[in-house]
């Protein structure tokens, strides 16, 4: 097993997972929950201060982004569980 996370294996969990989205919450946030191929859920959210500012497809981008992020995490964390 490599002793690494690669972009590669973070693609393919996201591009298999379902992703639930919520918009304009409280007219300005974008929340968004991927249920991740093994069942597990993260929440990835996005928000504007002005909700004239508000886009859907920004907010989806910036939302799904930060899931991305924390896929990253928890890959990392589960790589370091079985090295040690």
């Amino acid at each position: 097993m490599a002793n690494k996370v690669t972009k590669e294996q973070v693609q393919e969990i996201v591009e298999n997972s379902e992703f639930e989205v919520f918009h304009k919450v409280f007219g300005k946030q974008c929340l968004v929950v991927a249920k991740l191929p093994n069942g597990f859920t993260v929440v990835g959210e996005s928000a504007c201060v002005d909700p004239s500012n508000y886009d859907e497809e920004i907010g989806f981008n910036i939302a799904k982004s930060r899931i991305e992020n924390k896929i990253w995490e928890l890959e990392g964390y589960k790589l370091q569980n079985t090295l040690a």
